[in-house]
């Protein structure tokens, strides 16, 4: 019996499983989100325009979402592990990387493109790779909980890196970001089999354990992944889900997680006091994601997208027109932080329904890709509308009126039970 069939707790070792994924998943929304803190920061300390800054946090958002789906049909070929290991440790030296940096390409280097990369293998396609490979039951509370660690990414690191930021300036949130991905390196290697059958035992909830597939080259990761995309885009199903998700990125880490701090700079309040109210709408968000996945396992997916979609749009349009106190902003955290990220559970649910427990997590990386187009959309062109007509309200505006629409959307998602066959997997 060799070391990883040595493993603790039965079937129970998914749930250790699921911990170490939520720990990466979390390390890459700090991340994602610290563009956000350093924006202000950096403009006061080499006095570059928020264009050029918020064009580093959009290819940095791009790149997350585009190389998802490669990531996880590299799960498939190179291994969960081996890739998850790799986007970790280019994370922490991508951005401990940037504390040489002396010009604004140095930022785009670093925090947009290596950075973008390395999250890339560490989002949310993972872990819907790692619910659909280790759990048969729960599946959604447990993409619940996954998809929550980008709010508590935000809980956890958004007010220390502000408060860093505040008291030193950005060198210290860039050594923090570094070594937060660097300290999980170690608890990937020696606790995340690749698979339950590599410990002996079946997937959380299975009665037979899953035999592993033969091993793929690394280099087919790029052909399953463009084929999966060529399949997939033939229906109207993902192309629905590809456009909501659009609107969820856009009206989440794109604006609001990297424009919010800003715009309550340009209302008055300080940096650690708009941390806070991120990380508020990030321990709300916590919560509502985690419901939302119970509630996929109960009810329909299309009809929870609606509401969580319909309520973001219109908490956005009220938020220009707030009074920026604290009665105000505490409503608008709560109502907004329930959303955040609600939309995963649901949206991972009707991909593997529509495209098979095999490919799912691929379309869905490819979904999430719209998702991460979205927030870069809304990244750089909320600063370059911030720079033209020196405020923010048209781009909440905007956003607010985009949810409306992906809320109507939503209710046109088809569904397996609807008579849509999934695709065939090949052989």
């Amino acid at each position: 019996m060799n070391v990883a069939q040595r493993r603790p707790f039965g079937q129970n070792y998914a749930w250790v499983v699921a911990a170490v994924t939520f720990l990466s998943l979390l390390a890459a929304a700090g991340l994602r989100s610290a563009p956000g803190v350093l924006l202000t920061p950096l403009h006061q300390a080499f006095g570059w325009e928020r264009g050029h800054l918020s064009a580093a946090a959009a290819i940095g958002i791009f790149l997350y979402g585009l190389v998802g789906p490669f990531a996880a049909a590299l799960m498939q070929t190179l291994g969960l592990k081996r890739t998850l290991l790799t986007g970790l440790v280019l994370m922490s030296v991508s951005t401990g990387l940037s504390l040489f940096m002396a010009a604004p390409w140095h930022y785009v280097l670093t925090w947009g493109v290596l950075s973008g990369l390395g999250s890339g293998a560490v989002a949310l396609s993972m872990g819907a790779t790692v619910v659909n490979r280790w759990f048969v039951h729960r599946r959604g509370l447990v993409m619940g909980l996954l998809s929550a660690s980008t709010a508590t990414g935000s809980l956890i690191f958004l007010p220390a890196m502000a408060a860093l930021a505040d008291a030193g300036g950005w060198r210290p949130v860039v050594i923090a970001v570094s070594l937060a991905a660097a300290a999980l390196v170690p608890l990937v290697f020696f606790l995340m089999p690749e698979r339950p059958s590599d410990i002996g035992q079946p997937a959380y909830g299975a009665t037979e354990i899953e035999p592993s597939p033969p091993n793929a080259r690394p280099q087919d990761a790029v052909a399953l992944a463009i084929g999966v995309l060529a399949r997939s885009a033939r229906t109207p199903a993902f192309w629905l889900l590809f456009a909501t998700f659009f609107v969820c990125g856009f009206t989440t880490n794109g604006l609001v997680g990297t424009h919010l701090m800003s715009f309550c700079g340009d209302k008055g309040l300080a940096l650690v006091q708009a941390g806070a109210l991120l990380a508020a709408m990030g321990a709300f968000d916590m919560v509502g994601t985690t419901a939302s996945g119970w509630l996929t396992d109960r009810y329909d997916p299309r009809k929870l997208l609606f509401v969580y979609y319909a309520l973001r749009g219109l908490s956005l349009i009220a938020l220009p027109f707030l009074q920026f106190d604290l009665v105000s902003l505490s409503i608008f955290a709560v109502f907004y932080g329930l959303d955040w990220l609600a939309t995963v559970p649901p949206t991972v649910r009707l991909a593997t329904e529509n495209f098979g427990e095999r490919e799912g997590p691929i379309v869905f990386g490819w979904i999430a890709f719209g998702h991460q187009v979205g927030a870069a959309t809304a990244a750089f062109g909320a600063g370059v509308l911030r720079d033209v007509q020196g405020s923010y309200m048209a781009a909440f505006v905007i956003a607010g009126l985009l949810g409306i629409v992906a809320a109507c959307a939503a209710l046109a998602i088809r569904r397996k039970d609807d008579d849509v066959e999934a695709i065939p997997v090949p052989a």
